[in-house]
């Protein structure tokens, strides 16, 4: 039986409260076709619960929960306030009992328990970050960009794009309260945006928005506390195109075995390749994507293609990736959306 998939996009509402849009994926043709648009306000970010029933959104008003029906359309089950400024990023732990969200605007940090039946219940903690990082022509204050667990689901790490670190806190299964364990200290203005682990959660790699990088960590759990081990950093864009570029996606290959960038300024994609055993990365390539400001990437289930997501341009951009010339090719016509932010896709 042909695998099915569906992918969602969340964007930005003017004048319209249409903020998910629901597509069925064309693995073979490597496009998106619309098939409906969710009502919710300013989704800044989405994600899907590790047991692939729920997706839970960022929106105005704090975090919405969808149920994931049959055909991969999506029905709300609930909202929640995290008691502050409206965040920028949402996760779950990998037993689905807690939600994490990220707050870019008041570098907090909001825990909130899941309930049973996929809906949000209350907050379990909530952590402000605190100091001053050195970059004077923006904010330097706290701005927690990202929220992931280690998949040994022990630790959250928050990175902190405003003081240049990546918080590391032990989770306490039981009450949702945080405890900070360690702090991965990263270069001075690099304003660390993402963190993701591989597969096998031996390795992290940490996306440096300023300094258009990647860094990769060897991650241990040490006798009850976090080992991050510094092993490589690459950077995510050509050596000519580097003054106004700014780094955003970072996207793994269904299979692990790629990971996959995105520029702003200089409006690029890029792939790495994964060594098996060291988890360090080969730059592959560093290509443009026919689009303004690629706030997110997405790699089809079969590694074939790929679609960039361009936040200014208000479009999809979509190419045939060909790993034989480490080239993309652009595969058809762009599709528009407006403000998009973040895009994921399911298989049903």
């Amino acid at each position: 039986m042909e695998e099915r998939y569906v992918a969602y996009v969340s964007t930005y509402t003017k004048g319209n409260n249409k903020g998910i849009r629901v597509y069925d994926v064309d693995v073979a043709n490597g496009t998106l076709i619309e098939r409906e648009q969710v009502t919710i306000t300013n989704s800044s970010y989405v994600t899907i619960s590790h047991n692939q029933k729920f997706v839970y959104s960022i929106t105005d008003m704090g975090v919405e929960a969808f149920a994931i029906q049959p055909d991969g359309c999506l029905k709300s089950i609930g909202s929640a306030g995290i008691n502050g400024m409206r965040g920028c990023y949402l996760s779950t732990d990998y037993t689905d009992s807690f939600l994490f969200v990220a707050g870019y605007h008041d570098g907090k940090i909001t825990v909130l328990r899941v309930n049973d039946d996929g809906s949000i219940g209350e907050i379990t903690d909530e952590v402000f970050h605190q100091g001053v990082g050195e970059v004077t022509e923006r904010t330097f204050t706290p701005h927690v960009s990202c929220v992931k667990m280690t998949r040994d689901n022990k630790y959250l790490c928050a990175a902190d794009m405003g003081i240049d670190h990546i918080k590391i806190y032990k989770l306490n299964h039981d009450t949702g309260k945080l405890k900070l364990a360690d702090i991965v200290r990263c270069e001075q203005g690099s304003a660390p945006r993402l963190i993701k682990f591989r597969s096998d959660g031996k390795f992290a790699y940490v996306l440096n928005q300023l300094h258009h990088s990647i860094e990769v960590y060897e991650y241990r759990d040490g006798d009850d506390y976090p080992e991050f081990t510094k092993i490589q950093q690459i950077s995510t864009a050509n050596d000519y195109h580097t003054s106004d570029t700014a780094a955003f996606a970072l996207k793994f290959s269904r299979d692990f075995k790629y990971l996959f960038c995105s520029n702003a300024g200089d409006n690029s994609v890029g792939a790495f390749s994964i060594d098996p055993e060291t988890g360090m990365l080969t730059k592959l390539f560093i290509l443009p994507v026919s689009g303004d400001f690629p706030k997110d990437v997405a790699i089809f289930p079969d590694s074939k293609h790929l679609v960039s997501l361009n936040h200014e341009s208000d479009t999809m951009s979509f190419f045939d990736l060909d790993f034989q010339n480490n080239v993309i090719v652009m595969s058809g016509p762009m599709v528009k959306v407006p403000k998009g932010n973040c895009i994921i896709m399911k298989q049903l």
